[in-house]
């Protein structure tokens, strides 16, 4: 594995003496702009699915294992990384780095693939291995900079998470490109934040990561209050990936039912303002959540969003001024709480625990948005885009009350500094 570095506040922390507002801002700029560029690899192919059509017939379970396959990935990646404490063996910087380029070329390589096929599955699996690298390094470096404002800064990092799922749409809609030039400006991106991760500082706030330990996997469903924190996560996920993967095909065939002749256009436009919209929602739900709480920023982002998506797909045919600002309000919604699920596990956890239960949660939600992924075309098929939108408001229906019931639970003391 290499030889093991030491993960300190000395080696790796800002010199003293600087300025340490100046030194953060800094920093955590840096790091949302090295995790926007690298996370648009993720959502590449939903963003080419549009074009991808335009030169092979593609089926649905097709179209559903682009994403899905990047998800498994990213459970087997988290699993590694957590067995094997890659974080405190290499400096945060390097790992991330390191995992940025190989997606990178990992989707590079697609430009010169077929659009679909195993070898295709391999790298999409391949670019989620290294997101395992990526997404949760980069909120970690984040973290050593966080007083008492953690909740924002993990909503920040989340809203570049958003903003770099989005990007490719953005592409989509303002160039008229082919699904290989999606690729390769995502890989060039990818190439672009391994580069910028090298210039951040680390903040004061650097320690050894937990280790993983399967035994007390169990405290997941065993301790109630973990336990429903886990189900409103779960309720989230089920909800979050599987609206971010079809949202563009629900808009492109819309749009082309009703003759626009610049529907995939239109449609990658609306995709990527809802989806990148919710880096506001990152932002203002961190924001509220610490100063309000939680469990009170869970459960109305959850309750609008899932009416959002019970409400979605009956506005097939709707006017554009109705259906567009629905859309980018679930956009924003969907979103806004995503964080706030993790650091309810860290306040909740004892110190021991917490790498071990944000791990199985991780893990288990990202397995379940395979399943809800999955499901979406196969309902859409049997009920239409209404009933399968609806089954997606399952999970933040769920969500809602599990939370709810953790506002009442005497361990909601501990989240947020007692604000829930």
């Amino acid at each position: 594995m290499g030889r093991r570095v030491n993960v300190s506040p000395r080696s790796l922390a800002i010199p003293s003496g600087k300025p340490a507002s100046k030194d953060k801002w800094g920093a955590l700029a840096l790091i949302l702009a090295a995790q926007v560029s690298a996370m648009s690899v993720w959502f590449s192919s939903s963003a080419a699915i549009a074009s991808i059509k335009q030169h092979q017939s593609i089926t649905s379970t097709e179209e559903a294992f682009l994403t899905t396959t990047v998800q498994i990935g990213f459970v087997a990646g988290t699993i590694v990384s957590a067995l094997f404490s890659l974080p405190d063996w290499y400096d945060p910087r390097r790992l991330f780095s390191g995992c940025a380029a190989i997606a990178g070329l990992a989707t590079l390589c697609l430009v010169f693939s077929a659009p679909t096929g195993l070898p295709v599955v391999f790298l999409r699996f391949l670019t989620g291995l290294c997101m395992a690298g990526v997404y949760p390094v980069g909120m970690r470096m984040a973290a050593t900079w966080a007083n008492k404002d953690l909740g924002l800064l993990i909503g920040l990092l989340v809203g570049a998470l958003t903003l770099g799922s989005a990007s490719p749409h953005l592409l989509a809609a303002t160039v008229e490109v082919n699904w290989k030039n999606i690729y390769l400006v995502a890989s060039g991106s990818a190439l672009l934040a391994a580069v910028l991760i090298c210039f951040v500082r680390l903040g004061p706030n650097i320690r050894r990561a937990t280790a993983v330990d399967f035994s007390k996997i169990a405290q997941s469903w065993r301790r109630p209050s973990i336990r429903k924190a886990n189900l409103g996560y779960l309720g989230h996920m089920w909800e979050l990936y599987a609206m971010w993967a079809w949202l563009t095909v629900f808009l492109h065939q819309s749009f082309a039912e009703r003759g626009f002749a610049n529907s995939n256009t239109m449609a990658a436009w609306l995709t990527f303002v809802a989806i990148a919209s919710g880096a506001v929602g990152s932002w203002l739900g961190g924001l509220l959540a610490d100063r309000i709480g939680r469990t009170f920023v869970t459960i109305a982002a959850m309750a609008v969003s899932g009416t959002c998506a019970a409400t979605v797909g009956w506005l097939y045919h709707a006017p554009l001024v109705i259906l567009a600002p629905l859309v980018v309000l679930w956009g924003i919604s969907v979103i806004a709480d995503s964080a706030q699920f993790s650091a309810t596990i860290a306040e909740l956890a004892e110190p021991s625990s917490v790498g071990t239960l944000l791990t199985a949660q991780t893990c288990a939600g990202f397995l379940l948005t395979m399943a809800s992924i999955q499901i979406v075309p196969i309902v859409q098929e049997i009920l239409g885009w209404s009933g399968a939108f609806m089954m997606l408001a399952v999970g933040p229906i769920i969500g809602c009350v599990a939370m709810w019931r953790l506002r009442s639970d005497p361990d909601a003391k501990r989240i947020a500094g007692g604000k829930r």
